[in-house]
């Protein structure tokens, strides 16, 4: 490692001037990655001007993975789905030669139920489902599935249905939409899944990894945040407990990342033969992350929040992972920081930059957070470049 850093520092010495990475996620509420690369990058010029800088905005799976892929050049396409609460919208998602990344947020997120109305048990993934199947129609043969940001608990049901399966009552009927549906399920056949998906190498990229049932489960951990109360998160739970053992795949409902997504990261991996892997690796991978990282003298990550959650899995841990490994020293900034100085040092950052540092109101940080971006850039700029 000591020698390789060695190396880049005499290519840097011989060039004349350091190369800074910008490897950040979105600062939600606020800004894109896209964004956030853009204002860290005029803060850090804005000190010293002609400085080299590349951006390769980052995301872990969940919402703003198909804008990073957008921005590492992939092409981002359209198509007509169902959204989570049955009506038609246009997500997308992005192909490059053929391999798509498809963000299940853009057709079952969160950010489309209306202000203050949620559905936890009628809320479906069928939407995910025909994202799918218009990456395949588009010409990919290698999928990222990235979820996160769910407004679904329905084990992935409605995209195994918009892919071909049959989920049917004890009368031959389609069973409802939603987890709640799942109650009355009799007979799941998925002989009609798309036949191309046999040869598709589809990965599941989350960054958690929690079982489909159970305490910490798909209903019992994300449920709250969908709208369910605490009847509805053990009615949910029941129901997808019977949709394993209909599916006499029990057993897979504790495997890691099954209760992704509302338990759609249980249906891609039994029904789509899906294999899981941490959002951010799958993401670096995809991006070109490594090829960048060599080129850096210094990494810049980040996200709105740097806390507990950010050390699960989140993009600036496995940006910052990634880095430590090649001797390169990374520095984040963020919204706020929670996160104890000898946490973040232990996630191989070398220092944290929160907004708060600047403007302690946490209201005008969101509000302010581009011209607040700058300026902790241009500090970032001065410390160690």
């Amino acid at each position: 490692m000591r020698d390789r850093a060695a190396r880049r520092r005499a290519v840097t010495e011989e060039q004349g001037r350091p190369r800074v990475l910008i490897a950040a996620d979105k600062f939600k509420g606020s800004l894109t990655a896209v964004e956030v690369a853009e204002r860290v990058g005029a803060g850090l010029r804005s000190a010293r001007p002609g400085l080299a800088v590349e951006a390769l905005p980052v995301a872990d799976g969940g919402d703003g993975t198909v804008a990073a892929a957008v921005a590492a050049g992939f092409t981002r396409h359209e198509a007509a789905v169902t959204g989570p609460l049955g009506e038609p919208r246009t997500a997308a998602f992005a192909l490059r030669a053929d391999t798509a990344v498809v963000e299940m947020a853009e057709a079952s997120g969160l950010q489309h139920l209306p202000p203050g109305r949620f559905a936890p048990r009628t809320a479906t993934t069928y939407g995910t489902g025909e994202l799918l199947r218009a990456a395949l129609d588009a010409g990919a043969r290698s999928i990222v599935l990235g979820v996160g940001g769910s407004a679904t608990t329905d084990g992935g049901a409605g995209m195994l249905t918009a892919l071909g399966a049959r989920f049917l009552d004890g009368t031959g009927a389609p069973v409802g939409p939603g987890g709640g549906g799942l109650a009355a399920l009799g007979r799941a056949d998925l002989s009609g899944l798309d036949p191309r998906l046999a040869a598709v190498d589809l990965v599941l990229a989350s960054d958690v990894d929690n079982p489909l049932t159970g305490e910490h489960g798909a209903a019992a951990v994300y449920g709250p945040q969908k709208g369910a109360d605490p009847e509805d998160v053990a009615a949910l739970d029941a129901a997808l407990v019977h949709y394993a053992d209909v599916l006499e795949a029990g057993a897979r409902a504790q495997a890691p990342g099954a209760g992704a997504a509302g338990g759609l990261g249980y249906g891609a991996l039994v029904g789509l033969g899906a294999r899981f892997r941490p959002g951010i690796e799958v993401l670096l991978d995809v991006l070109g992350f490594a090829p960048a990282l060599e080129r850096a003298d210094l990494v810049v990550t980040g996200e709105g929040s740097l806390d507990a959650q950010t050390l699960r899995g989140k993009a600036p841990a496995g940006v910052a992972a990634a880095a430590r490994a090649r001797g390169v020293e990374v520095v984040a900034v963020c919204g706020r920081l929670a996160l104890a100085p000898e946490e973040v040092r232990a996630a191989g950052i070398a220092a944290a930059y929160p907004l708060t540092s600047l403007e302690p109101d946490v209201d005008t940080c969101v509000r302010e957070a581009g011209p607040l971006l700058e300026r902790l850039a241009a500090r970032i700029a001065r410390e160690r470049l």
